[in-house]
């Protein structure tokens, strides 16, 4: 005789499931944490798109006092340096994650492997890293003289190639997410170490090494340092370090009137919209990231739970 199923009490609420208030804080909460990241974007966009006076005149506002585009035509000024900005940015970005990815990942899954006798060295080396570092001019003169990248994409890319949090993330996720019973398997099946890292490893580790991928795009993308240390022409600038150049020359000609005095005697005139070109420079560095975030969202969220408790 079938015994019917035991029915939960009313009003009771299933095992870890959180209550009717609890659920709607963390709801509120989320919506104006978003809602804090959302509106000073939208704020610069508005900004971006009024007129300079305008500004001056009545603040920023959330809708334009007067629709204007005189600041992106201001930037359309220096159009062919920041397309060229544009493609060394996203060449180095494009070539630094996917090089990072695979060498984070060949180096986190030896140390991840319990039967590796170098494992406890190599994962405490890398943590070394992390707490201790050799200095800015030791790292400056093996990139300049030792490796000779001074003004070349190679200087963009390797001082950021190799993140040791991120190895140690990627060992956690190889050591605790994939099966060991299946590496087992493939390797009394007669396959080799790379055969199992490519075949199976990677596959199964796509939510960590997205989130590995996005967060070494943004260091990428975001970089201005390394065009400040080991660029000495505009040639190989990054569009950030390049909107950077601009963004402190306009500052400077704004605020310095002995400089403007002098371009005003050569027969020069300083009329740039200053505020507008600021929020401006902004769209034109983020914008690219922003739409890129999307193809990585689905991934990133699962990445997150890397390490997290099982219940």
């Amino acid at each position: 005789m079938a015994v019917a199923a035991k029915k939960a009490p009313s009003g009771s609420n299933p095992k870890n499931q959180l209550g009717g208030l609890a659920s709607a804080g963390i709801n509120v909460f989320f919506v104006i944490y978003s809602a804090l990241c959302i509106i000073p974007l939208l704020l610069i966009i508005s900004v971006s798109f009024s007129n300079e006076q305008s500004v001056i005149t009545h603040g920023y506002r959330f809708l334009p006092e007067t629709f204007s585009l005189e600041a992106y035509k201001f930037l359309l000024n220096d159009i062919g340096q920041i397309a060229y900005s544009y493609g060394i940015s996203i060449s180095v970005t494009v070539i630094g994650t996917i090089l990072s990815m695979f060498i984070i990942a060949l180096f986190a899954y030896p140390i991840s492997r319990d039967h590796f006798p170098h494992a406890k060295f190599f994962t405490f080396f890398v943590f070394f890293t992390m707490l201790f570092s050799g200095g800015l001019v030791p790292w400056y003169l093996v990139y300049v003289n030792l490796l000779d990248l001074k003004d070349t994409l190679w200087a963009l890319i390797m001082p950021l190639i190799m993140s040791a949090f991120w190895v140690l993330i990627v060992r956690t996720f190889f050591k605790e997410t994939v099966p060991g019973a299946v590496l087992e398997s493939a390797k009394i099946d007669g396959a080799g170490e790379l055969r199992i890292f490519f075949q199976i490893v990677l596959p199964l580790s796509l939510p960590v090494m997205a989130t590995v991928a996005l967060f070494q795009t943004l260091t990428y993308w975001n970089d201005w340092f390394l065009s400040l240390v080991f660029i000495t022409n505009d040639h190989n600038i990054s569009v950030q370090y390049f909107l950077y150049k601009m963004l402190a020359n306009i500052s400077y000609l704004s605020t310095n009137p002995t400089a403007a005095a002098e371009i005003a005697r050569s027969g020069g005139m300083i009329n740039f919209p200053s505020e507008t070109v600021r929020m401006a420079l902004v769209i034109v560095g983020v914008g690219p990231i922003v739409f890129a975030y999307p193809f990585f969202q689905k991934y990133f969220i699962r990445g997150l739970t890397v390490g997290s408790v099982k219940g």
